[in-house]
């Protein structure tokens, strides 16, 4: 039943048909669209359009509608063009020509928006309970990581030791602001198109702001030139989308790195990997890997929606059906992955001695050229004392803990024989102990911030 016929002669071509209906799509919205309704009719009520009578019959309709789709036994005609012409058929047939007022006033215009932010206003807080799994999974492992140390790296070449506890909880901050992202944007969701009608307004004596307040808005929408084609909220959720998804993927590439043979930082469980159907040996890190292609479909999905707003008039045009489909996708990607993800990462087994083993010694060359500072050497001039130290260490085939006091002293006089105390990994480590360095004890304020924020303190 499409909800426009009265001025065609004809229907519409089979093909244009398909290409028209937004009812595979939009389906997802069915209880939010019957929210709506119910909410709508209360406001019918109030301007005069409906009798008491009609209002207790589609109230009464509407709540068979919403059990029908949440027992998922609503049965859908051929002829049903969107979730809105799906339910008010439905509702006709229920209740009879009560059902007809029922769009008085009303645009599919405003109400499809209605119904988009409904869904992300329910979507989001799910979302965001996910990541957090994802954090906690690196919060524990965090927590049970002890002291044990690794190498950091920059440009992909060692360059510090830090605590593994430490590089967890790298990983743990870029979600933490993810979930920031989402909480700002409940208020950039919770505007209510309904009551914009289709472009101008409605006629209707409607009380919008306490429509707003019924449907759990934070607030009616001050232009209905503007409400109508507003997709911001859903560019935003995308990009919110992309980026945790960014996050994740780096993530990922770590975790597949540090898993290899050449790294053997990280042992993946069974749960977690599959195998090759060619060579038995293999263990592979599919998990980590297609969190990491994910990321590019996310950020596909974000470029996609902005392409279409680009060119867009003002109020409403049909390219925004077109809406809906990447933001599903983006949310069905992430609830699949975060918690494969966050059980991926809670069965990871960290290889202690060989993350130690791969921390040597010209690591340290920061702390021998803090060495030098404490001997009231200016840094820059310590910077190229030590740099000549590693060139003599590299030319002879050692380390820089290999190099004797005497060679030591032949490069400046101040090195002493407490000099090699700066070559120990755990004292470098430990000397970090500004907030949000890897000492050990800024490491643990840094659990308990995480924690904190955890529990919404």
């Amino acid at each position: 039943m499409t909800l426009w016929g009265g001025r065609f002669s004809g229907k519409l071509e089979e093909n244009a048909w398909n290409l028209n209906t937004s009812l595979p799509v939009d389906k997802r919205m069915a209880i939010q669209d019957v929210d709506g309704s119910l909410a709508w009719a209360a406001a019918l009520v109030q301007s005069g359009i409906l009798t008491g009578e009609e209002y207790e019959q589609i109230c009464n309709g509407l709540t068979v509608i919403k059990q029908e789709f949440s027992e998922q036994n609503f049965l859908f005609m051929d002829g049903d063009e969107d979730i809105h012409s799906a339910v008010e058929r439905r509702l006709t047939e229920l209740v009879g020509d009560a059902a007809r007022k029922l769009h008085t006033g009303r645009s599919r215009n405003d109400q499809v928006s209605t119904d988009f932010r409904l869904w992300m206003m329910a979507a989001r807080p799910r979302l965001i309970s996910q990541i957090k799994l994802v954090q906690l999974s690196l919060l524990e492992k965090a927590e049970n990581a002890g002291e044990t140390y690794m190498p950091g790296y920059t440009h992909l070449q060692r360059a510090q030791p830090v605590l593994l506890a430490h590089w967890w909880m790298s990983h743990f901050w870029p979600l933490a602001r993810d979930v920031e992202r989402l909480d700002s944007l409940e208020k950039r969701i919770s505007i209510l198109p309904l009551g914009c009608g289709a472009l101008a307004g409605t006629s209707l004596d409607v009380d919008r702001e306490a429509l707003a307040e019924k449907l759990g808005f934070e607030k009616a929408a001050p232009n209905s030139m503007d409400s109508v084609s507003d997709r911001d909220f859903a560019a935003e959720f995308l990009f919110c989308a992309s980026m945790i998804g960014i996050h994740l993927s780096k993530l990922a590439e770590q975790m597949v790195l540090f898993n290899s043979s050449e790294f053997g930082f990280f042992e993946l469980s069974d749960e977690y990997s599959t195998g090759s159907s060619l060579m038995p040996q293999k263990k592979n890190p599919d998990t980590f890997e297609l969190t990491r292609g994910k990321s590019g479909v996310l950020i596909g999905l974000l470029t996609g929606l902005l392409t279409t707003l680009k060119g867009l008039p003002s109020t409403y045009d049909k390219d925004l059906q077109e809406d809906k489909a990447p933001v599903f996708a983006a949310y069905d990607t992430l609830m699949l992955l975060l918690p494969v993800l966050a059980g991926g990462i809670r069965t990871v087994s960290a290889k202690t001695k060989r993350m130690e083993g791969a921390v040597d010694s010209f690591m340290m060359a920061t702390d021998l050229a803090d060495y030098l500072v404490d001997r009231g050497i200016p840094f820059r001039e310590t910077h190229s004392i030590v740099g000549k130290a590693v060139r003599m260490a590299i030319e002879l085939g050692s380390g820089l803990d290999g190099l004797t006091l005497d060679q030591y002293k032949s490069i400046h006089p101040a090195f002493e024989p407490d000099l090699y105390q700066a070559l120990n990994p755990l004292e470098s480590i430990r000397k970090r102990k500004a907030l949000g360095g890897t000492a050990p004890e800024a490491v643990q304020y840094q659990i308990q911030q995480a924690r904190s924020s955890l529990k919404g303190e």
